[in-house]
């Protein structure tokens, strides 16, 4: 495709699933109204981020793939005429959960799923006692719109994620996300943070010339314990091949679209050819955890 027309939703969650998902539905709605082909939901958006806390009683919110949300978002991709990006809590096996990302193409079929591949445990992001590390690998899934490259949240952290996915031929990168602050830092805490965010996935398109989609939740959520909790930042934002902002959201709920022009890694890769340039015999030692 020639131009690609990206809706990004991002929107707060309560404790209501159905509310939930009621919303996603509406943005979805609003984004293919506005012309969207492609439309990217925000990191677990059926519900609030649970993760802050350890709880066994959290994986009763978990669902199959397919399942109930899938049926739903794929009645609507294909009524709509859309793909939809969408991430939500699976469960494999009474036992094994992930955090997993679905695609759901134009004529409602799943296209293909997508494991959360580097699993944080940080205060307030106590994601390994809920997910297991997918196992899928790095592998871009094919849609009726091209090859999407799609990671999720503390992925967007490491290159490495980044670069096999457009090794393996993804056209863009998606990162459906769920970060946030903890109130107790100082505004030029949370500054260090976004900009930081911000910047490594902007140097991901740069170094891999193919846009970047990054859908960020808003809101703040409580800690269930009666913590800070967390405040979510939104910040939405799409990103050219040469990491040039095209689209950046506030931290309010909002639906919007941008148009990318897929033409354009093709000249960025032909004046930037860093694949070319890669020297794949000294890089070894990557593939340890550290170099003693």
């Amino acid at each position: 495709m020639s131009t690609l027309t990206v809706g990004v939703a991002q929107h707060a969650c309560s404790s209501d699933l159905a509310a939930n998902m009621a919303a996603s539905v509406a943005a979805i709605r609003e984004a293919a109204a506005q012309g969207a082909q492609l439309i990217v939901l925000q990191e677990l958006h059926r519900g609030l981020y649970f993760c802050q806390r350890e709880d066994v009683n959290q994986f009763d919110a978990a669902e199959t793939i397919p399942g109930p949300s899938t049926d739903t978002l794929g009645a609507l991709a294909k009524e709509l005429g859309v793909v939809i990006v969408a991430s939500l809590f699976e469960k494999r096996a009474t036992g094994l959960y992930h955090n997993t990302a679905v695609v759901l193409d134009t004529d409602g079929s799943i296209a293909g799923r997508y494991r959360k591949m580097h699993i944080p445990d940080d205060p307030g992001f106590y994601e390994k006692f809920y997910f297991t590390p997918g196992d899928l690998g790095f592998t871009p899934i094919d849609t009726s719109l091209g090859r999407l490259g799609v990671l999720v949240c503390w992925d967007q952290w490491f290159p490495e994620a980044a670069r096999l996915m457009a090794m393996a031929g993804a056209e863009l990168l998606i990162y459906p996300t769920a970060i946030g602050w903890d109130s107790a830092d100082d505004q030029a805490e949370q500054q260090r943070q976004r900009d930081a965010w911000v910047t490594v996935q902007r140097a991901h398109a740069v170094a891999n010339g193919v846009p970047v989609i990054s859908v960020n939740r808003v809101g703040h959520e409580p800690d269930p314990e009666g913590g800070n909790g967390i405040l979510f930042w939104g910040n939405s934002f799409v990103a050219g091949p040469q990491g040039e902002l095209l689209l950046e959201l506030d931290d309010s709920a909002t639906t919007q679209v941008v148009k990318l022009d897929m033409q354009r890694s093709e000249h960025v890769r032909r004046i930037w050819p860093f694949l070319r340039d890669r020297r794949i015999d000294t890089y070894a030692d990557l593939t340890k955890l550290y170099r003693d």
